[in-house]
């Protein structure tokens, strides 16, 4: 099993907390089909659902449709891709939350007081519908979160210069304005701009690219 990425050490210390980043799969041709080009990086991706102790079987997508849109993930709900959503939340175990990201910024939010978890596709358009402070939101009022008990994370996402707004800062921000802690919020500072090797870049890239993955889940 390869080491999940640094910037998610606080969330892969939670007692029963699962989460990773999966970059660039070396090989593996991508095309302006977003479709055709996920379907070719499954094998991949499902190898890393599978790393982390679940099955493909148990992985929630959303729809991502740059809205700041989220969907509760409830129990017995079978796992699918949510339409018309960018972020998901539960507080089940034993299923998996997936964003698709290849500049956006993938939000990660886990409450490991009240066993709460949320994935978040935050890119310019979600993050000016403020849709990470929308989920902390909905946690509070569905299921008592309170934010100073959130471990936040955000993973590589594309930053100035290469693109000329700021959104992983503003997300910072609104983390911060949520009520989370300075020290329980990640920021990996990293730009996906900056090595394609390890990352794709649909601006750089001019949209013949593939997708990363996050995932976050409870066992």
């Amino acid at each position: 099993m390869t080491q999940a990425p640094f910037y998610l050490e606080k969330i892969n210390r939670l007692p029963g907390v699962r989460a990773d980043f999966i970059g660039r799969i070396p090989g593996v041709p991508v095309d302006t089909d977003r479709e055709a080009t996920v379907e070719r990086l499954q094998p991949a991706h499902q190898t890393a659902v599978e790393n982390l102790g679940f099955t493909w079987s148990q992985l929630h997508l959303a729809e991502q449709i740059h809205s700041a849109d989220i969907a509760v993930v409830g129990k017995g709900d079978t796992a699918r891709t949510w339409p018309e959503v960018d972020g998901l939340i539960t507080d089940q175990k034993g299923l998996m939350l997936g964003i698709y990201v290849a500049d956006c910024g993938a939000v990660y939010i886990v409450d490991p007081v009240k066993n709460v978890i949320a994935l978040l596709h935050s890119g310019k358009k979600g993050t000016e519908g403020n849709i990470t402070g929308k989920a902390i939101r909905i946690m509070q009022q569905k299921f008592d979160s309170n934010p100073a008990d959130l471990i936040v994370a955000l993973a590589p996402c594309i930053r100035p210069p290469a693109y000329e707004v700021d959104f992983a800062a503003e997300i910072h921000r609104q983390v911060l304005a949520a009520g989370v802690p300075e020290s329980q919020f990640t920021d990996c500072q990293i730009c996906t701009t900056s090595d394609l090797e390890k990352y794709y870049s649909y601006r750089v890239e001019k949209g013949n690219t593939g997708r990363m993955l996050a995932l976050l889940a409870q066992k």
